[in-house]
Protein backbone atom coordinates (compact mmCIF):
# COMPACT_ATOMS: atom_id res chain seq x y z
CA UNK A 1 0.00 0.00 0.00
CA UNK A 2 1.18 3.49 -0.76
CA UNK A 3 0.10 6.65 1.05
CA UNK A 4 0.07 9.57 -1.39
CA UNK A 5 1.78 12.87 -0.62
CA UNK A 6 -1.68 14.42 -0.82
CA UNK A 7 -3.00 12.10 1.92
CA UNK A 8 0.10 12.60 4.09
CA UNK A 9 -0.16 16.38 3.80
CA UNK A 10 -3.91 16.29 4.47
CA UNK A 11 -3.44 14.31 7.68
CA UNK A 12 -0.59 16.57 8.83
CA UNK A 13 -2.56 19.75 8.08
CA UNK A 14 -5.63 18.36 9.86
CA UNK A 15 -3.52 17.37 12.87
CA UNK A 16 -2.13 20.92 12.96
CA UNK A 17 -5.70 22.23 13.14
CA UNK A 18 -6.57 19.68 15.83
CA UNK A 19 -3.61 20.73 17.96
CA UNK A 20 -5.02 24.23 18.43
CA UNK A 21 -6.75 24.70 21.77
CA UNK A 22 -9.24 27.24 20.49
CA UNK A 23 -11.35 27.44 17.35
CA UNK A 24 -9.55 30.48 15.95
CA UNK A 25 -9.11 29.94 12.21
CA UNK A 26 -5.53 29.35 11.05
CA UNK A 27 -4.18 30.73 7.78
CA UNK A 28 -3.09 28.19 5.19
CA UNK A 29 0.32 29.87 5.09
CA UNK A 30 0.82 29.15 8.79
CA UNK A 31 -0.22 25.50 8.43
CA UNK A 32 2.11 25.13 5.45
CA UNK A 33 5.02 26.68 7.36
CA UNK A 34 4.52 24.57 10.49
CA UNK A 35 4.23 21.30 8.55
CA UNK A 36 6.65 21.96 5.69
CA UNK A 37 3.93 21.61 3.06
CA UNK A 38 4.09 23.55 -0.22
CA UNK A 39 1.50 26.33 0.19
CA UNK A 40 -0.06 26.06 -3.29
CA UNK A 41 -0.45 22.29 -2.89
CA UNK A 42 -1.99 22.77 0.54
CA UNK A 43 -4.63 25.15 -0.81
CA UNK A 44 -6.03 22.39 -3.05
CA UNK A 45 -5.92 19.89 -0.20
CA UNK A 46 -7.79 22.27 2.11
CA UNK A 47 -10.46 22.70 -0.57
CA UNK A 48 -10.92 18.92 -0.73
CA UNK A 49 -11.05 18.73 3.07
CA UNK A 50 -13.68 21.47 3.10
CA UNK A 51 -15.80 19.62 0.53
CA UNK A 52 -15.34 16.42 2.58
CA UNK A 53 -16.68 18.07 5.74
CA UNK A 54 -13.36 17.87 7.60
CA UNK A 55 -12.38 21.56 7.50
CA UNK A 56 -14.38 24.78 7.64
CA UNK A 57 -13.07 28.01 6.17
CA UNK A 58 -13.65 31.61 7.10
CA UNK A 59 -12.85 34.56 4.85
CA UNK A 60 -11.64 37.98 5.89
CA UNK A 61 -8.85 39.50 7.94
CA UNK A 62 -9.47 37.00 10.73
CA UNK A 63 -10.09 34.20 8.30
CA UNK A 64 -8.46 30.86 7.91
CA UNK A 65 -9.25 27.21 8.47
CA UNK A 66 -10.44 25.16 11.43
CA UNK A 67 -11.86 21.68 11.87
CA UNK A 68 -15.53 21.41 10.94
CA UNK A 69 -16.23 19.13 13.91
CA UNK A 70 -14.51 17.82 17.02
CA UNK A 71 -11.05 16.31 16.46
CA UNK A 72 -12.11 13.19 18.39
CA UNK A 73 -14.84 12.60 15.79
CA UNK A 74 -12.51 12.70 12.76
CA UNK A 75 -10.46 9.62 11.92
CA UNK A 76 -7.43 9.42 9.69
CA UNK A 77 -9.59 7.34 7.34
CA UNK A 78 -12.03 10.28 7.05
CA UNK A 79 -9.22 12.65 6.11
CA UNK A 80 -7.65 10.31 3.56
CA UNK A 81 -10.98 9.52 1.94
CA UNK A 82 -11.69 13.25 1.60
CA UNK A 83 -8.57 13.80 -0.51
CA UNK A 84 -7.90 10.42 -2.15
CA UNK A 85 -11.21 8.54 -2.15
CA UNK A 86 -11.52 4.90 -1.03
CA UNK A 87 -8.63 3.57 1.04
CA UNK A 88 -7.73 0.51 -1.03
CA UNK A 89 -8.00 0.08 -4.77
CA UNK A 90 -6.88 -2.75 -7.01
CA UNK A 91 -6.37 -1.60 -10.59
CA UNK A 92 -8.45 1.50 -9.80
CA UNK A 93 -11.40 -0.58 -8.58
CA UNK A 94 -12.70 -1.37 -5.13
CA UNK A 95 -11.76 -4.93 -4.12
CA UNK A 96 -15.41 -5.82 -3.55
CA UNK A 97 -16.18 -4.98 -7.20
CA UNK A 98 -13.60 -7.42 -8.59
CA UNK A 99 -13.93 -11.00 -9.74
CA UNK A 100 -11.14 -13.51 -10.23
CA UNK A 101 -11.31 -16.96 -11.76
CA UNK A 102 -9.41 -20.20 -11.40
CA UNK A 103 -6.40 -20.30 -9.12
CA UNK A 104 -6.58 -16.52 -8.64
CA UNK A 105 -10.12 -16.66 -7.17
CA UNK A 106 -8.90 -16.67 -3.53
CA UNK A 107 -6.94 -13.48 -4.22
CA UNK A 108 -10.17 -11.51 -3.92
CA UNK A 109 -10.29 -12.48 -0.24
CA UNK A 110 -6.72 -11.26 0.22
CA UNK A 111 -7.53 -7.83 -1.26
CA UNK A 112 -10.71 -7.52 0.83
CA UNK A 113 -8.77 -8.55 3.97
CA UNK A 114 -6.14 -5.94 3.17
CA UNK A 115 -8.83 -3.28 2.88
CA UNK A 116 -10.38 -4.41 6.18
CA UNK A 117 -7.03 -4.15 7.97
CA UNK A 118 -6.21 -0.75 6.50
CA UNK A 119 -9.64 0.44 7.64
CA UNK A 120 -9.11 -1.04 11.11
CA UNK A 121 -5.92 0.97 11.58
CA UNK A 122 -6.98 4.26 9.98
CA UNK A 123 -10.45 4.26 11.54
CA UNK A 124 -9.04 3.66 15.03
CA UNK A 125 -6.88 6.79 15.10
CA UNK A 126 -8.48 10.24 15.42
CA UNK A 127 -7.05 13.68 14.89
CA UNK A 128 -7.41 14.17 18.64
CA UNK A 129 -5.15 11.14 19.21
CA UNK A 130 -2.49 12.72 16.99
CA UNK A 131 -2.83 16.16 18.56
CA UNK A 132 -2.44 14.69 22.06
CA UNK A 133 0.39 12.37 20.97
CA UNK A 134 -1.48 9.43 22.47
CA UNK A 135 -2.14 6.69 19.92
CA UNK A 136 -4.53 3.83 20.70
CA UNK A 137 -2.95 0.81 22.38
CA UNK A 138 -3.65 -1.40 19.35
CA UNK A 139 -1.62 0.90 17.11
CA UNK A 140 1.25 1.06 19.58
CA UNK A 141 1.22 -2.74 19.83
CA UNK A 142 1.52 -3.07 16.05
CA UNK A 143 4.54 -0.77 15.99
CA UNK A 144 6.16 -2.62 18.90
CA UNK A 145 6.38 -5.86 16.88
CA UNK A 146 9.97 -6.88 16.13
CA UNK A 147 9.54 -6.67 12.35
CA UNK A 148 7.32 -3.57 12.22
CA UNK A 149 10.12 -1.18 11.27
CA UNK A 150 11.96 -3.42 8.79
CA UNK A 151 11.88 -2.49 5.12
CA UNK A 152 11.15 -5.98 3.81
Amino acid sequence: MRISARADYAVRASAELAARDDETPIAAEEIARHQGIPHRFLEGILSDLRRGGIVASQRGSRGGHRLAREAAAITLADVIRAVDGPLVYVRDERPSDLEFEGVAAPLLHVWVALRANVRAVLESVTLDDLARGDLPEGIRALTDADDAWSQD
